[in-house]
């Protein structure tokens, strides 16, 4: 059964579990934002019952170049929170869960692939 809460309150957890990254990994990341959102919408082509968790949208750093920051947008890390909650029971849940999903799209940032992170433990 999928864990209810408001979206100030998922905003509030999803919060906690920001400040549980460390701050030396947060202090890496070059020009990313996190966003949260209900759920994924699939794009064309794709299965339209795709559910993700969250979402990396960016140039992973080991991409780019040195000319590669003249106007560029912010990466985009988004948290979807109906998924979340879908496969949670309890806040404590949550909480890690959107810990996992945060560190998983952080490693994007840092051009690590979902190969990886699964061989990891991240998957």
């Amino acid at each position: 059964m999928a864990f209810e809460m408001t979206d100030d309150e998922f905003e509030l957890l999803a919060e906690r579990a920001l400040d549980e990254i460390p701050h030396n990994l947060l202090a890496l990341m070059d020009n990313v934002a996190i966003f949260i959102e209900d759920s994924y919408i699939p794009r064309r082509g794709e299965d339209p019952d795709t559910k993700l968790l969250g979402l990396y949208e960016g140039t992973a750093l080991t991409e780019r170049d040195g000319g590669w920051d003249a106007g560029a947008m912010p990466d985009r890390i988004t948290i979807f929170k109906d998924a979340i909650l879908e496969i949670c029971s309890s806040e404590k849940e949550v909480i890690e869960e959107v810990g996992i999903t945060v560190v998983h799209e952080i490693a994007h940032h840092f051009g690590i692939d979902d190969q990886r992170l699964h061989d990891l433990g991240w998957g």
